[in-house]
């Protein structure tokens, strides 16, 4: 996979790419890159954004301005790009990122994030360079580049080679192997401690028994968290 980052602060990925998952997946031949749009902004100042019309607090990312990063990256009119890789602009009105969809993007070849800094993107942006639109969460952080990390954390983590091992990323909360539920509570030693007992279940060595017993506490907490 090629991951693109389009973001006013590459730098920052610098320590997203030294964690060993995603260094496991760069090392496999995955790809993480970071594109800085002020690198093609010809305002004075290499500026970025501007004052919204219609008034208000804060400042947008410039139409123009993506625009020109775009092409400049690429070589194609973004308007094109869409339609040959995933073009995603992290902001939080997007569609929820969960694990259906996180499985949907991993099997993608190539994929551009987009990061919203001040009070987010142009409209146009969206509406004439984005496939789709994401959020992490229903609420407001500084820029995009968290966001990004978080979407391609998820996304990176179920390529293969980024994992020791592969089966770490088929039990997990919320996939299908669960049922959409999250996952089953684990224990490790000592098996007693102040009085808090693992569950014997856990101790048989009956995996039949052990499998049914955490599908039924994974169940539980779906149930719960409804």
């Amino acid at each position: 996979m090629q991951l693109d980052v389009v973001t006013l602060f590459p730098e920052w990925f610098d320590w997203f790419r030294s964690q060993r998952h995603v260094r496991n997946a760069l090392e496999a031949g995955h790809e993480l890159r970071t594109l800085n749009p002020r690198d093609h902004s010809t305002l004075s100042g290499k500026v970025v954004d501007d004052t919204p019309y219609g008034g208000g607090a804060g400042m947008v990312l410039r139409v123009d301005v993506m625009d020109a990063a775009l092409q400049g990256f690429y070589g194609i009119d973004p308007v094109e790009l869409r339609t040959t890789r995933r073009v995603i602009a992290l902001t939080p009105g997007g569609r929820i990122l969960d694990d259906r969809w996180v499985d949907e993007l991993a099997g993608e070849e190539e994929i551009t994030l987009l990061c919203g800094r001040y009070e987010g993107f142009d409209e146009r942006i969206i509406q004439h360079f984005c496939s789709d639109v994401m959020s992490i969460g229903r609420y407001v952080i500084a820029g995009g580049e968290l966001a990004a990390m978080v979407a391609a954390d998820a996304i990176i983590r179920k390529l293969p080679g980024a994992l020791g091992h592969e089966e770490s990323a088929v039990e997990e909360s919320f996939s299908a192997a669960l049922e959409g539920n999250p996952e089953y509570p684990h224990y490790t030693r000592p098996a007693e401690y102040r009085g808090w007992r693992v569950p014997d279940v856990l101790l048989s060595g009956n995996h039949a028994e052990i499998a049914a017993w955490r599908r039924a506490r994974s169940r539980e907490r779906g149930q719960a968290a409804g």
